[in-house]
């Protein structure tokens, strides 16, 4: 049967914490801070589910992990504490922190006539993309303050493809978590999963690191008519 030809891809749209920066390390410990208050033990393993999901979904997750049970104000004052640890570890970030080849390859982006968008869950992604000076490099910027759904509900990307005025089926998503790849998919767009393929092999092509990407590269490894020559 003949397949319907796949829209050209005129955008990108990034998440923000282990595709452009490398911060779970801090959200880790911002949640370790708290943990720690209780007496649990919280793992860097354990962490690995918090990936692509929201501070308050987070809280949830870590409450139901550590067997605790708090009121909706105390679920709402360990967000604000969260959150105040996690901005102070990140107040010294600068675009020297941008995890390795993202900058080139946004850049090459641009220069192929495509937008570039961000997508994330994290409420202080904007936040951490000025204190990076890295904000003018994009189009558009979609952030959890912008949001009511969380991913794998895909609105986060449908969002940042409105800001760039593109059809979902026209952008491709990078992304870390197998949440973001699940809502980039529901949205009708491409992906690129950044990390393993156990957890991302449901993603169009997944590299092991950003150092990998580029225009020519996916390219060759995905439709070819769908992207501009590099």
């Amino acid at each position: 049967m003949h397949q319907p030809k796949a829209a050209e891809i005129k955008g990108c749209i990034f998440d923000m914490d282990g595709v452009i920066v490398d911060t779970a390390h801090y959200h880790y410990l911002s949640w370790k801070e708290i943990t720690d208050d209780w007496g649990f033990d919280f793992t860097p393993k354990a962490n690995e589910i918090l990936k692509g999901v929201s501070r308050t979904e987070s809280l949830r997750l870590i409450l139901e992990l550590a067997g605790l049970e708090k009121s909706e104000e105390e679920k709402t004052a360990l967000c604000v504490e969260k959150n105040d640890w996690y901005r102070q570890s990140i107040s010294n970030m600068t675009a020297d922190d941008a995890l390795p080849g993202i900058l080139p390859f946004i850049e090459e982006l641009k220069a192929a006539g495509l937008k570039v968008a961000l997508g994330s869950a994290s409420k202080n992604a904007r936040h951490l993309l000025t204190l990076m000076g890295l904000s003018h490099h994009f189009d558009g910027m979609v952030d959890g303050n912008d949001l009511t759904r969380s991913k794998p509900d895909p609105q986060v990307f449908l969002l940042a493809a409105e800001a760039m005025d593109l059809l979902p089926s026209e952008c491709i998503v990078i992304e870390d978590a197998a949440k973001g790849i699940a809502a980039a998919q529901a949205a009708g767009m491409r992906t690129v999963g950044i990390g393993e393929v156990e957890y991302l092999g449901a993603a169009d092509l997944v590299l092991s690191s950003t150092s990998l990407l580029s225009l020519p590269f996916l390219k060759n490894r995905l439709s070819a008519d769908q992207l501009p020559a590099g």
